[in-house]
This record gives structure tokens, C-alpha cells and sequence, in this order.
């Protein structure tokens, strides 16, 4: 598999409202344990079918905690990662993060078709309470920010682990700068393991300092 393509003109997913035209359709995530149909649209992150990135992490990542807890979703888009943990893991509420107005309906959408949609919370990064801590972070970042923009959200948001126990799962390619993020997160004294690399990407798993 190539490097992953940028998005069409005028689809920029980190913004807050796409100005592209909105064109619904239906997308299926396969996995071991489950199959979902998930809506889907123009103007969000992978908008034309399930990021490889983003079922490499669902297909490797271990399960979230059994126990109830907070679980993040950071960079959302139409919903697969925040669905999935809510599905796995029934006692925990899902915070399903993004500055995507598309993104964030879509995701509470797709949450109420699984039947999860209690336990999914869809909202903007300023929405989310400051004192809730995570005790797992699942996120195929949003890389195309720019790297100091990631650096400074990545920092933000790693920093709300449940202090000791929580563990982060960030799944990058390799073109998009996998390696020197695990790098920053080092320096920043992050434990940082590579625990899956397929098809260009890496799967880090991040503990707290």
C-alpha cells in the first residue's frame, strides 16, 4: 500500500464546516468480532470507505478496559473507532472528539444505528469536561494539521491518562511521520512502543509520564 492520499480540494476534514456539498452514503467496517453499516459523507476524514489505518487499529489494538471508564476518540470523523469501543466495551462512555460539525453528527448517527448512542458523546474538543480523565485513548490522529498543531493537541489530551494505568493506541503510516512522532514522544517522556507495523503504518502504544 502508497502513501495515503490528501483529501480532495475543498474536503479539509479538520475544519470546523466543510464546504463541500454533503452526499451521504454507507460504508461497512469488518472486523473479527463485528461488522458495522456506517454512514458516511463528503467533507470528513475517510469519507469514502474505512481508513486502512483506522482498521489496522481496531484489528490489533487490545480491547478497552472491562471496568466502567472514560474512553477518547481523538479525531473522530464519522464514528468507526468511537462505535466499536462503545460495543466492546459497554460499561464505558465514549468521549468521540473533532472540530467537524459534519463529523460529529455523523458519529452520534452512527452510534444511535449500533444502539450505543447513550454511551457515545460527539463533541467539540471544549466540550468535554476538564476534570474527565481517560482510561484509554484510541485515535488515528489528524496528521494533516501540521506537525506542530498535533504535537500541541496530542499533548493536551495524553496528558487527561488515568495517571499509571491509561495507555494510548495512535495509529500513523510511516510517510506521514510515524517514526518521528514516536521520536517526539519520547523526548517528551512518553513510554512509547511500536506494537504493530503493517502496510506502511505503525501502531504506537503511549503510556503516561
Amino acid at each position: 500500500m502508497g502513501k495515503p492520499k490528501p483529501p480532495p480540494a475543498g474536503e479539509h476534514y479538520f475544519s470546523p464546516e466543510p464546504a463541500t456539498a454533503s452526499q451521504p452514503r454507507m460504508v461497512r467496517l469488518t472486523l473479527a468480532d463485528l461488522q458495522l453499516d456506517l454512514v458516511t459523507d463528503r467533507g470528513v476524514f475517510a469519507g469514502q470507505g474505512i481508513d486502512p489505518g483506522t482498521k489496522l487499529l481496531l484489528a490489533t489494538a487490545p480491547q478497552p478496559p472491562p471496568a466502567p471508564t472514560n474512553l477518547l476518540d481523538l479525531g473522530c470523523g464519522y464514528g468507526p473507532i468511537a462505535v466499536v469501543c462503545a460495543l466492546r466495551a459497554p460499561q464505558a462512555t465514549v468521549w468521540a472528539v473533532d472540530v467537524n460539525a459534519r463529523s460529529l453528527a455523523l458519529t452520534a448517527q452512527n452510534a444511535q444505528r449500533a444502539g450505543c448512542g447513550d454511551r457515545v458523546k460527539a463533541v467539540a474538543p471544549t466540550e468535554v469536561p476538564a476534570d474527565v480523565r481517560f482510561g484509554a485513548i484510541y485515535s488515528n490522529p489528524p496528521i494533516r494539521i501540521g506537525k506542530p498543531a498535533l504535537h500541541g493537541l496530542l499533548s493536551e489530551w495524553l496528558a487527561r491518562l488515568e495517571p499509571a494505568s491509561g495507555r494510548a493506541w495512535l495509529v500513523v503510516h510511516k510517510h506521514l511521520g510515524s517514526d518521528s512522532l514516536a521520536r517526539w514522544l519520547d523526548g517528551q517522556r512518553y513510554g512509547v512502543t511500536r506494537t504493530v507495523s503493517r502496510m506502511g503504518y505503525r501502531v504506537l502504544e503511549v503510556r503516561p509520564r
